[in-house]
């Protein structure tokens, strides 16, 4: 089995045992920072995408926001930055976490503090990506088959994972109908 459907599986695994644990109804809800809304404004979920390319969100996450939990936000938020992680270190590593967050805070970028470095990093591609020369200053560096591709176009390319990986998960846990499901 190849290392990329080996993350994948592992990542799935992971998301499925944090639902159980939060549908349990033993589970306890800690009190945390409000859960705010992943909307970038470019929704293509009014245009028929399943998956919007603004937000990764799936389309019933978006018209549904509004009405979910704290609880059910932090699942969503979760997935999300865990796919936006996966992307960004396929392609870079965060060899200095405390530079990129002191980057970060000096270039006025926001991000949030309870996602990983490298949906920080991401942040900080889409503030300035077409401003950083030298990588190194920043705290990171780019892996050597991508070293080829302006920051901007690593960007965007990280962005392309990214929702293809929240587009295959929606392909294949919401659109496909559970064949172990008993009627």
């Amino acid at each position: 089995m190849s290392t990329a459907i080996r993350s994948i599986l592992c990542i799935h695994a992971m998301f499925i045992l944090d639902f159980r644990a939060m549908s349990s109804p033993n589970a306890k809800s800690v009190p945390s920072k409000p859960i705010k809304t992943p909307c970038i404004g470019v929704c293509s979920t009014g245009i028929g995408d399943s998956v919007c390319r603004g937000c990764k969100r799936f389309s019933h996450e978006v018209i549904h926001w509004n009405g979910y939990s704290q609880d059910e936000k932090k699942f969503v938020d979760k997935r999300l930055s865990g796919f936006l992680s996966q992307a960004c270190s396929h392609k870079c590593t965060v060899v200095d976490r405390e530079l990129l967050k002191w980057q970060l805070d000096t270039q006025l970028v926001r991000y949030n503090e309870e996602h990983d470095e490298y949906c920080w990093l991401f942040q900080l591609l889409k503030a300035g990506a077409s401003q950083i020369k030298d990588p190194s200053k920043y705290g990171f560096r780019v892996h050597a088959s991508w070293t080829d591709l302006t920051l901007v176009a690593l960007r965007d390319k990280i962005d392309e994972d990214f929702w293809v990986l929240s587009t295959a998960h929606y392909d294949r846990y919401l659109a496909t109908p559970d064949l172990f499901e008993e009627d």
